[in-house]
């Protein structure tokens, strides 16, 4: 049970972010969100993250550190949903408001909050959109899933497993990655959330099937690795290649024709909303809420592509490009 905070002014606040790496786009754009918004409201802001993807002990070790420097509140995207829980109960425990951002934690309330997109809806977003372009061949559709870690924090399973329910695959427990048995699926295999992971995991599905025509990518690093091997093996006519995340350079490759659809999601967003959360609760010990029928604050979700389908709402590249980051 969280602990209540003594009241504070601004000016005494002290606030963490948690970021898996401090390389990826969208996780430079998070940091952007809370370095502005705490420079706005007087909040004294400390940065930390994994060295890759994946690195859970480092973020143990910010988290730490947050609890011994006095901090309010910490915003975190968890490389381990589940191993961090532990100590996300310490700092809860030592009176800290803990935000998950993008990631929920496993279970969803070990934090306070969750501030994310529906990651849920944004891979079915991207399953309804392969679906409908494909039309009558998606029943023949050989499917590479090209997911995050073998780990499967929640963004992995919530985005692979709308992808499938998207695209009409039965995803018999959508909280799992990989029991399904519907004999379009390909594979799965791991990413790191990076191109050279992408272009491992394409290359490793390429070799139990040539034919692949659907890549289902976690994020848009990914997608450009998958792309690369594509084209190095003379793939790329006829395959449709599908992600997440909407910064500018996957954005990019929409209108490039590299990735057909993304659902871009809005990190600046989700940073800046913890910080005024973190804020508020040292002022006054006030909880964040979550969006009416979700049990996360919902930051938003839109598909991106250049060839519409019917049935499924999206914008274009060009509009894209307005509203992408990184």
């Amino acid at each position: 049970m969280l602990a209540l905070a003594a009241p504070a002014s601004a000016q005494e606040v002290g606030a963490c972010l948690i970021t898996k790496t401090d390389i990826n786009p969208f996780f430079v754009k998070m940091k952007e969100g809370a370095t502005a918004k705490a420079a706005e409201l007087g909040v004294n802001l400390s940065t930390y993250a994994g060295r890759v993807d994946g690195d859970h002990e480092t973020q143990v070790q910010a988290i730490e550190t947050c609890i011994a420097s006095g901090a309010k509140g910490i915003l975190i995207t968890a490389s381990d949903t589940k191993a961090i829980v532990p100590v996300v109960q310490q700092a809860r425990d030592a009176g800290l408001l803990v935000i998950a951002l993008d990631t929920p934690l496993e279970p969803i309330d070990a934090a306070d909050a969750t501030f994310a997109t529906d990651n849920f809806k944004a891979g079915e977003l991207i399953g309804q959109w392969a679906a409908a372009t494909l039309g009558d061949e998606a029943a023949n559709a050989k499917i590479a899933l090209l997911d995050l870690t073998p780990s499967a924090p929640s963004v992995d399973v919530l985005r692979d497993q709308g992808f499938l329910k998207g695209f009409g695959v039965d995803i018999k427990d959508e909280n799992r990655i990989g029991d399904e048995d519907d004999a379009r699926i390909v594979g799965h295999d791991v990413t790191n959330g990076n191109e050279e992971g992408g272009r491992t995991a394409m290359e490793n599905l390429l070799q139990k099937d040539p034919d692949i025509n659907v890549v289902y990518t976690i994020n848009e690093p990914a997608a450009a690795g998958a792309y690369e091997t594509l084209r190095a093996f003379g793939k790329t006519d006829g395959v449709l290649i599908v992600s997440v995340d909407g910064g500018c350079p996957g954005v990019e490759n929409v209108k490039e024709g590299i990735i057909g659809a993304t659902s871009q999601q809005y990190p600046l967003l989700m940073a800046a909303l913890g910080i005024e959360a973190i804020a508020k609760y040292a002022e006054s010990g006030e909880l964040p809420k979550p969006t009416e029928g979700l049990d996360f604050f919902d930051t938003g979700v839109t598909l991106i592509t250049d060839m519409p389908v019917d049935g499924v709402e999206s914008i274009d590249s060009a509009e894209g490009l307005e509203k992408c980051w990184g």
